[in-house]
């Protein structure tokens, strides 16, 4: 069901007018915004970031093997989804990894930044996409599951969305996310980034479970490239070279395929139920009980 964010009224209808109210989210460039206050900039990312990744992207060893990781997970844990929703969505690249697994979901896509559907549109012309704040999701038991990929590190109020996220997934249905891991790699790029933590399991666990949902499956993956990833920023930090936010991603063919080689012998390891207990970021996979 739809939330009327003005009125608080919930609605079933095919277009975002509230019945009893009479409100309606603006449109931003054909897109419903909901919180359009926030479309253009605030102090959880840096918009013209989105440009940069579009390029970079295609190809790269981390968001390809992200994308299979992703795509594995939905399949293996909510293999009867019909609708399936992102949080932040960037550049939409996770829901075309979608698409090209799964035909016949529905997608949906969110951003607070307006900037992303010029990608997104091009990449998944067919999924339907909306602006909004995730500490209001405007709507209620509405998606079979739901992810927010390396966004919750963004919000101060990350337990405010996570609450959101479970009014708005199914009961029996859930959410997939990941996060970055451990504070030892903190670094400028987090800075830069505008990230507002990094996480440990536990944070997460509890957070998730002061949020109703039940833990299904927990690992941290990147576990291979963890010393690669702390002495790539011990050298940052004592480098007196101008800081480039992109230099982690922009590297040679041949690196490019030994890493990604390597993220490929991880994930057989996670498929077989494996759980790394260390690595550059997290995934975990929560459901909301199908009795609430």
């Amino acid at each position: 069901m739809k939330i009327c964010l003005a009125c608080g009224n919930l609605f079933e209808a095919n277009d975002f007018r509230c019945p009893v109210c009479g409100h309606s989210p603006e449109l931003r460039d054909g897109y419903p915004a909901f919180s359009p206050e926030l479309a253009v900039g605030n102090n959880g990312f840096k918009t013209g970031f989105f440009s940069l990744l579009a390029k970079l992207e295609v190809g790269n060893f981390w968001f390809e093997s992200r994308n299979r990781l992703l795509t594995w997970a939905l399949g293996r844990y909510f293999p009867q989804t019909e609708t399936f929703l992102e949080i932040g969505g960037g550049t939409g690249f996770v829901l075309s990894g979608i698409r090209k697994d799964f035909q016949d979901i529905e997608l949906f896509g969110s951003d607070i930044f307006s900037e992303g559907f010029t990608y997104t549109k091009d990449r998944v012309p067919e999924a339907r996409f909306f602006q909004m704040d995730a500490r209001q999701i405007p709507f209620d038991a509405e998606f079979d599951a739901i992810g927010a990929f390396d966004v919750l590190e963004h919000i101060d109020e990350d337990c405010v969305v996570l609450q959101q996220m479970f009014r708005a997934v199914k009961p029996g249905g859930g959410v997939i996310l990941t996060v970055p891991q451990h504070q030892f790699l903190w670094s400028a790029v987090d800075e830069y980034s505008f990230h507002k933590r990094r996480y440990t399991r536990k944070d997460l666990i509890k957070k998730l479970k002061d949020a109703d949902f039940q833990i299904v499956y927990i690992t941290s993956f990147a576990f291979f490239l963890l010393p690669i990833m702390f002495l790539s920023r011990i050298k940052r930090q004592l480098s007196s070279n101008k800081f480039d936010p992109m230099a982690e991603l922009r590297i040679g063919q041949t690196t490019n395929t030994v890493l990604e080689n390597v993220m490929t012998v991880e994930r057989v390891f996670i498929k077989h139920g494996f759980s790394f207990p260390a690595g550059g970021s997290l995934l975990v996979i929560a459901k909301r009980h199908s009795g609430r």
